[in-house]
């Protein structure tokens, strides 16, 4: 696995070497299509200009500094300099765990973004990377410490993730919205036992485990065909516009309707697991009444 940077996980007097390596594709936010702006004339690809619109002229790169907004049209100017004395120096290449909480206690919300943590790879010194695995996964635990790399401190979170460690890179506290205005628009609201009761069949009738496999990009796969057709010489042509179904205003109706489609399309893996589920307690039934 490449690693984009090397270092050890320490707490008290242990010391894990780890190597950090990307768990997602550096293209995973975005399509991985990506476009460039071209003269439509000449098909020519466009230059951006950093212009100054007091001098009317283009401006080099050193004739540019960095300015925080005071107030409108007011700036104080900050130098790179300046910068650079805020990054931490710190080249000890270590993730100092902090702490260890309940993993259930770290809301997904804090989540950045997710690395891979390889061990080592002389096989002695993979031993404790496995201990502290086993130890976090018995005990449903995760590390929460923080780490530099290339001058800037980032917080994180050392969660198991299957038989390998997993880094997330945490948002600040003050980088997460309140969810108080939304609690308290619904926390006045009453729901009939009526309502909840079609609401846990809606859920019901679609359970089934999660698979990551069902997570297919359906604009993706029709922007790469789109592509493929243009580079043919083949004429696109808009589809034809789906009918919407008249919105059910009632919320009793709507729930009901939502049951009934939802019946419908059961998720064949949920239904195959069913299926086995009632064939195998058949098989036990027969076997005990034999007996």
């Amino acid at each position: 696995m490449r690693t984009i940077w090397n270092g050890s996980i320490s707490f008290g007097l242990v010391n894990i070497p780890v190597g950090m390596a990307l768990a997602t594709k550096p293209a995973a936010r975005q399509s991985d299509v990506s476009f460039r702006m071209l003269h439509r004339e000449c098909g020519t690809p466009i230059k951006n200009k950093r212009w100054c619109p007091q001098h009317d002229r283009e401006v080099s790169n050193d004739e540019i500094v960095k300015g925080w907004e005071v107030a409108k049209g007011q700036f104080v100017f900050v130098e790179d300099s300046d910068l650079e004395a805020l990054e931490t120096a710190d080249d000890s290449r270590t993730i100092a765990i902090t702490r260890f909480v309940e993993l259930e206690q770290v809301d997904p919300i804090y989540f950045d973004r997710t690395y891979f943590l390889a061990p080592a790879d002389a096989v002695a010194q993979r031993r404790p990377y496995v201990l502290l695995l086993e130890a976090m996964k018995e005990t449903n635990t995760a590390a929460v410490g923080k780490f530099v790399r290339q001058g800037a401190e980032h917080f994180c979170l050392i969660r198991p993730k299957g038989n390998a460690l997993a880094l997330e890179t945490l948002f600040l506290a003050e980088d997460v919205r309140s969810q108080a205005e939304i609690e308290e628009a619904v926390e006045e609201i009453d729901v009939k036992e009526a309502e909840l009761e079609l609401a846990r069949q809606v859920i019901g009738s679609l359970a089934a485990d999660f698979d990551p496999q069902e997570l297919v990009s359906d604009y993706r796969r029709d922007l790469k065909a789109l592509l493929e057709a243009k580079l043919a010489g083949e004429e696109i042509k808009a589809p034809e516009p789906v009918e919407e179904k008249a919105p059910v205003i009632d919320l009793m109706e709507a729930l009901k309707a939502s049951v009934a489609e939802a019946q419908g399309k059961k998720p064949a893996k949920a239904a195959a697991k069913k299926t086995k589920a009632a064939s195998s307690g058949g098989s036990r039934r027969k076997v005990a009444a034999r007996k």
